[in-house]
């Protein structure tokens, strides 16, 4: 078990009992999974991007990643049925638990100029989408080696009923949400 795991069914279940008022335990939200993925661009053009971009991905997330191909021709890209267009990881448990931890505490703190990440990118039903610019932020990954810029977005599934429960979970488990500024 992780220590955010640990942590979480300790300390931060029940002070979410608490905050959003809920007496069953069960019914409170949790973390169901993490989807990374990374849409490439330029694949079309260079096809070893995918091998170079898979090998990074799995740096990050130590899970091999799984090539996302493309449904329909689209004539005004060049692209075909069938080309691989991206990268995705699905996370659940241990490595779930690992890489949020390493969200949190190595991968926010190293974004330039970070604040927070914003409020208003949950969907509704309490799941919460952080795309990031570039991934090379990882500590997993050497700036250097890094020859051009490639964003990745992380999409954290929960079982939250609506965007406040999700919100109040993230934010027990330690995600830096910008506070609110009030409207004058």
């Amino acid at each position: 078990m992780s220590d955010l795991q640990k942590r979480f069914t300790e300390e931060i279940t029940p002070a979410l009992q608490k905050s959003l008022d809920i007496q069953n335990p069960m019914a409170l939200p949790r973390l169901e999974k993490i989807v990374v993925n990374m849409g490439i661009k330029g694949v079309v053009a260079d096809k070893k991007l995918i091998e170079k971009m898979s090998v990074a991905v799995s740096k990050i997330t130590g899970q091999k990643p799984k090539t996302t191909r493309a449904k329909k021709a689209i004539a005004g890209f060049k692209i075909r049925e069938g080309d691989a267009l991206g990268l995705m990881v699905t996370l659940r448990g241990k490595r779930m638990y690992t890489f949020f931890d390493n969200i949190v505490k190595m991968m926010l703190p190293r974004i330039k100029d970070f604040r927070g990440v914003k409020r208003t990118s949950f969907d509704g039903a309490g799941n919460y989408t952080l795309g990031l610019h570039e991934y090379s932020v990882f500590p997993e990954i050497d700036p250097a080696s890094v020859d051009r810029l490639q964003g990745m977005e992380i999409v954290f599934v929960t079982r939250a009923k609506d965007n406040k429960e999700g919100l109040a979970l993230l934010e027990g488990m330690g995600i830096p949400f910008v506070k609110e500024q009030s409207k004058k």
